[in-house]
């Protein structure tokens, strides 16, 4: 089920890691692709206002032998999706019935392809962690904070204790009682959060299991911890500076509820008492 990441996936994910010059490139493949690979590099570097140098450079950092390979890897990543319906990555309020339109398309990649990054024994090995568990820990900050918090609302409905913070001290203090058999997981989008990265540390050093959820399964955070689980985002499509979604973290939190509730009576009945008993607060 794993999917063989793309030129286009790489540099997703690995857009936080560039420079500016490199991100002037990274931006221009991404808004134009398909006139990039019928570009020179003299072309392409006169088009992204950088270097030929630089080009190369970027090549280089996605895997690429040369800018001839990574021309090959965008042919080949747009004959994967030329079936798509054709959108383009503009916003407008002044053409908001297509502009939601671009968003959906992008948005709906975003799960595609979180879903195809999974590797099934990694995914089996993590749910019987979390299902072993004395506790699970969420930790994370700044706008992941959210998934975090609902983690740890899905685990504690089907019985499984967990606690997540909007305060990374009180979240490092915490950390600090865990112990072999409980569970930290680490989010952020990058992979790259020093705070989270420090957790995440302190906690392995207690001998607990660590899972990261991260766009960048090479980033600090994917290689520190013992089990990851890496999210795709398309958000630089719309925004060059700013990364805030939230959405693909959010559906692998949904994936993890229903692994570990499905076929499990106990959890199931846990979550139905749960129901019940705030029932009255929804009428």
């Amino acid at each position: 089920m794993e999917k063989r990441q793309s030129v286009i996936d790489s540099i997703h994910i690995l857009y936080d890691s560039f420079f500016e010059q490199e991100r002037k490139i990274a931006d221009y493949i991404l808004k134009n692709h398909k006139d990039v690979v019928n570009m020179t590099i003299s072309e392409l570097a006169e088009a992204s206002g950088t270097s030929v140098a630089t080009i190369s450079r970027f090549c280089r950092k996605c895997s690429a032998d040369g800018f001839h390979h990574l021309k090959i890897g965008l042919v080949q990543a747009i004959a994967e999706n030329e079936t798509d319906i054709p959108v383009s990555n503009h916003i407008s309020r002044k053409e908001i019935g297509q502009s939601l339109q671009n968003i959906l398309a992008n948005k709906t990649e975003e799960l595609k392809q979180t879903i195809s990054f999974m590797d099934e024994s990694q995914l089996n090995a993590i749910l019987n962690c979390i299902r072993k568990a004395g506790i699970v820990q969420f930790v994370a900050v700044g706008n992941t904070i959210p998934v975090a918090l609902d983690g740890a609302f899905k685990l504690n409905e089907i019985g499984i204790r967990a606690m997540a913070g909007t305060i990374w001290e009180t979240q490092l203090a915490f950390s600090l009682s865990l112990k072999k058999g409980d569970v930290l997981i680490a989010i952020s989008n990058s992979g790259e959060s020093r705070r989270v990265a420090k957790t995440v540390k302190a906690v392995k050093e207690k001998g607990a299991a660590t899972i990261g959820i991260t766009n960048n399964p090479k980033s600090t955070i994917g290689q520190m911890v013992d089990y990851h689980i890496q999210t795709a985002t398309r958000e630089k499509l719309f925004m060059n500076e700013i990364c805030f979604s939230r959405v693909s973290a959010m559906m692998v939190m949904e994936i993890l509820f229903l692994f570990l509730t499905v076929d499990q009576k106990e959890r199931y009945e846990r979550s139905r008492e749960f129901e019940s008993l705030i029932a009255d607060e929804k009428v």
